[in-house]
């Protein structure tokens, strides 16, 4: 028993004694600087907060685009049925995805949206807030029986995705 706590005692007072030297320095002006390098690995970070999850075919904000790299803000269409608004009501309503045009400016250059990606917009370098607003128009024919017109409830769920690649 004797025996084994002197060899523990002798193991923890090498191990202390080689923590000890490797933290030690020397120097002849009465001082000495030893490098002790803090390192950190940090991944891609994204961040993107709307100012609400429905709008009325209004303007929705992206307010709070965060990205600490370069980033890409993505735009589709995720309707239930492939291809058209999802509907409610009794009359058969069949309105196509394309019906719902976007821009990133009011007076901007719209483009029909469809179930695919597409490049809403996007930033060269990080950021701390980059705002960007989604204006959308809806297309309805002229044809009052066409079942794109039908009474109803039309939805269509936007995706907005934000990457950085």
């Amino acid at each position: 028993m004797k025996a084994t706590r002197l060899l523990a005692a002798m193991v923890l007072g090498t191990a202390i004694g080689a923590s000890q030297a490797n933290a030690q320095c020397s120097g002849n002006a009465g001082s000495c600087n030893t490098t002790n390098t803090a390192s950190v690995t940090v991944g891609t970070l994204v961040k993107l907060g709307m100012t609400s999850t429905t709008t009325a075919l209004t303007n929705p904000s992206a307010d709070q685009i965060k990205a600490n790299r370069s980033w890409t803000l993505k735009i589709k269409a995720s309707p239930a049925v492939a291809g058209f608004w999802d509907y409610v009501g009794s009359n058969s309503g069949l309105k196509p995805i394309s019906d719902l045009a976007w821009a990133t400016s009011a007076g901007g250059s719209y483009s029909a949206i469809t179930a695919s990606d597409a490049n809403f917009t996007s930033g060269a370098s990080a950021s701390n807030g980059a705002a960007a607003q989604a204006f959308f128009r809806t297309s309805w024919t002229n044809d009052f029986t066409s079942a794109s017109n039908a009474p109803g409830t039309y939805s269509l769920p936007i995706v907005f995705t934000l990457t950085a690649p």
